[in-house]
């Protein structure tokens, strides 16, 4: 069980929490400490970068769209010595009525934030975030601050001097360096399984880390887990034996809801389309998660080992469900980024494009419509910028709401037992009768 947690945000995007999460990561594995990592909200990629970093599964910690019994038990069950939680976005940011935030997390979980702050383009005014957000939210602890791409020691010092003056813990300083750079595409980094050198960077990012950060005072400020509580709902799994694609086309599955899968006793069979494998014959359910089918359209239409086993798993009456990207392979064709059309499974009357392109981004509660893979609302989110050009008869999956309430348009296909969304499920919706 994890004894001590911390969770790590920034006033902002972009100030360099996710390398420093991954350097104290290593840094801390390094010392033989037995770490654990989780990350605020709905993201697929930062976690496996976490796993990399410390040997160890992350999982998806989300104040928004998990129940208070939920965040307890997730953060319990990750094991260790230290829980090292990586914000998302802005340490106030979330959904569009302010929940699910890096700083809800910490308050619902009674841990400490510490904030990193990008002196880059600053002195003295560095301090203005960290007591800003200690007059807004005074009973919020705030374990201190990490002064992130700081030039001379006379940078860091100007920067330092004001913040220990308000009473404000600087845990310490880390220099600018291009070398800690990781590549992004646009649905952010690109993912750990693809970027080369990545062991390298993360003994970088940690030689800084253990170099400018007082790693003793950081683990003396970890507070101590909440202790589970009672059980959590859970999503049921759509068969007994579940075949999931995996791999770089089809990599957005949530850890989170594979182990409840399994904790219920389902049998979880991965297989690779890009490899051009179906899924396994014994499969009574198949799950094609979201990913970038976009970037491997060619090679996915070409994959006929892949497209015979999914036509035979329709022919016997499977349970196929499709997230996003899944989704999108579900349909007709793909068209990619440069306007070429692929063939795509056919299973749905479906036309998307990574071509003609909208962002689409937000939590969704949804609530199932009938012949779904479940019946019981669901929590979950979008984040996407291909679009749907041509639809064909179907039935609609999901009634859906954003997370202010307001109602959208119906949401995905379902013919028979094959169905899709751009949604992701999180899980049960906690606040419909299943959180305690």
């Amino acid at each position: 069980m994890s004894a001590r947690g911390i969770v790590i945000a920034a006033p902002t995007s972009g100030a360099g929490k996710t390398t420093i999460t991954l350097g104290i990561l290593r840094a801390l594995s390094r010392r033989g400490v037995a770490v654990r990592a989780a990350k605020s909200g709905p993201d697929y990629i930062d976690p496996a970068f976490h796993e990399a970093a410390c040997g160890a599964l992350s999982v998806n910690l989300d104040a928004w769209a998990m129940p208070p019994a939920t965040l307890r038990a997730r953060a319990a069950a990750q094991g260790g010595e230290v829980l090292v939680i990586e914000g998302a976005m802005g340490v106030l940011d979330g959904a569009r009525d302010g929940t699910g935030s890096a700083a809800d997390l910490a308050r619902a979980l009674g841990l400490p934030l510490l904030l990193v702050l990008d002196i880059a383009k600053s002195g003295q005014s560095a301090l203005l975030p960290a007591i800003g957000l200690r007059a807004l939210h005074p009973g919020l602890p705030l374990a201190g601050v990490i002064l992130n791409r700081a030039g001379t020691p006379a940078h860091v010092a100007l920067a330092r001097a004001p913040l220990e003056a308000a009473g404000v813990t600087v845990f310490g300083a880390l220099a600018r360096d291009g070398a800690l750079h990781l590549p992004e595409r646009h649905l952010g980094l690109v993912q750990a399984g693809e970027t080369e050198g990545l062991d390298a960077f993360l003994d970088r990012a940690a030689e800084q880390v253990e170099a400018g950060i007082d790693l003793d005072a950081l683990l003396d400020a970890a507070a101590p887990l909440p202790p589970p509580g009672s059980d959590y709902p859970k999503l049921p799994p759509p068969g007994q034996r579940i075949a999931i694609a995996r791999d770089p086309a089809f990599a957005f599955a949530y850890p989170h809801l594979l182990a409840d899968w399994r904790a219920q006793g389902a049998e979880i069979l991965p297989f690779s389309p890009l490899a051009g494998q179906g899924p396994d014959a014994r499969a009574d359910a198949v799950y094609l998660p979201g990913g970038y089918p976009e970037l491997f359209a060619d090679r996915l239409a070409g994959a006929s080992g892949f497209r015979d086993g999914m036509q035979a798993a329709a022919g016997r009456g499977a349970r196929i469900h499709g997230e996003c990207g899944g989704f999108m392979a579900l349909g007709q064709g793909l068209i990619d980024g440069d306007g070429a059309r692929h063939a795509m499974l056919g299973l749905l009357p479906l036309v998307t494009s990574f071509h003609t392109r909208r962002l689409t981004l937000g939590y969704r509660r949804l609530s199932p419509l009938p012949g779904a893979p479940w019946t019981m609302p669901l929590m979950g989110h979008e984040f996407h910028y291909a679009t749907i050009l041509e639809e064909g008869p179907a039935e609609r999956l999901f009634a859906a709401t954003d997370a202010t309430g307001a109602a959208l348009p119906q949401m995905g296909l379902r013919i028979g037992n094959i169905a899709g969304s751009y949604a992701h499920v999180i899980g049960p919706d906690g606040t419909k009768g299943g959180s305690s």
